[in-house]
């Protein structure tokens, strides 16, 4: 694989969290006996090795991902410093396998990724199933350097490979009656403990699904992701195929999917259906509606300079991508529809 070596980029994305989380890893360290010095790791280190005690940081959070091939459009190689991956890939929010930050990289390594399939159905003249692992390798794939905005008001600066959601819709031929696209993910109680246990899993009914307006689903930012820097997804991270919806909450990106569905009505969405009062159908990235519990007026960005930090910076109206996406919600109200 040719991969073309990018200059650093200027801009530095201080790495941060919320006080909240700070404690919340803190008390996780802590539980593993692990002392203060595991919250100062520099941005090269392995978060994942000291977590588990491994001596050999290089090769640890790979787990047998395979490098890709793809292409780097300018259109999408903005002046960002993407996250460490070793960061990227052992801090994040996959609930079908812990609620802890550090959850989806203990438990999720054991997930079966291959074969794997995804049914394409609902409102299409060409009904599919794809198997996704042959389906990859005759695509042409991107890499896109975008920022990532999690709902608890922390961030993280992403290069995913994918290919346009849009691209997978037209293939099916959707309907005159198809306005949304649902997804879901894999449901698998014997793989993904949080399904299997309310408590480990946060309460949520799975499987997880999720949904966008036809418009949102066909822009060209949406992407259909199958790897991270440079290589095939890390199964905590949804492998071996997710939603990759920048300027959205990340909770809107779901996971290990093995369905979408072209549908005529808004369909259900995760969060949502557990706490309407906190999280909306369209979850943009909006610094002047808060969460009911938190401002979003700032985020904490994580990677760079030590896992942790304290500096905050403003968060952007859609994440930073404004200019391309503020028409497909003109006129509406977006604190209604938040």
């Amino acid at each position: 694989m040719l991969i073309r070596v990018r200059k650093k980029s200027e801009l530095k994305e201080h790495q941060v969290t919320p006080e909240a989380i700070y404690k919340q890893r803190r008390r996780i360290v802590q539980g593993l006996g692990l002392g203060a010095a595991a919250l100062s790791l520099p941005a090269g280190a392995n978060v994942l090795s000291n977590l588990l005690g491994k001596d050999e940081p290089a090769a640890v959070s790979d787990f047998g991902r395979k490098p890709l091939v793809f292409s780097q459009p300018d259109a999408y190689q903005p002046a960002l410093t993407p996250t460490a991956e070793q960061v990227a890939t052992s801090y994040n929010n996959f609930f079908e396998f812990g609620t802890d930050k550090s959850d989806p990289v203990r438990f999720a390594q054991g997930l079966k990724t291959e074969p794997w399939t995804i049914e394409i159905d609902g409102e299409v003249e060409k009904p599919q199933t794809i198997d996704v692992w042959a389906w990859m390798e005759k695509q042409q794939l991107e890499e896109r350097i975008y920022r990532h905005r999690c709902v608890e008001a922390w961030s993280m600066v992403i290069p995913w490979l994918g290919v346009p959601l849009a691209s997978i819709i037209k293939a099916a031929n959707p309907t005159s009656k198809a306005k949304y696209v649902a997804f879901e993910t894999l449901y698998d109680p014997e793989q993904m403990r949080g399904q299997a246990s309310r408590y480990v899993g946060g309460g949520i009914d799975y499987p997880y699904v999720e949904g966008l307006r036809m418009d949102e689903a066909m822009h060209p930012l949406s992407m259909l992701v199958v790897g991270m820097y440079g290589k095939t997804l890390p199964n905590q991270n949804g492998a071996p195929v997710r939603l990759v919806v920048p300027w959205k909450y990340g909770f809107k990106g779901i996971k290990s999917i093995v369905r979408i569905s072209l549908t005529e009505h808004e369909p259900p969405s995760t969060w949502n259906k557990l706490a309407s009062y906190e999280y909306g159908f369209y979850a943009n990235v909006n610094p002047d509606v808060d969460h009911p519990r938190w401002s979003q007026a700032s985020e904490r960005a994580i990677g760079e300079g030590g896992l942790f930090g304290s500096e905050r910076k403003p968060t952007l109206m859609f994440n930073g991508y404004e200019e391309e996406v503020a028409s497909l919600y003109a006129g509406m109200d977006l604190r209604k529809f938040y």
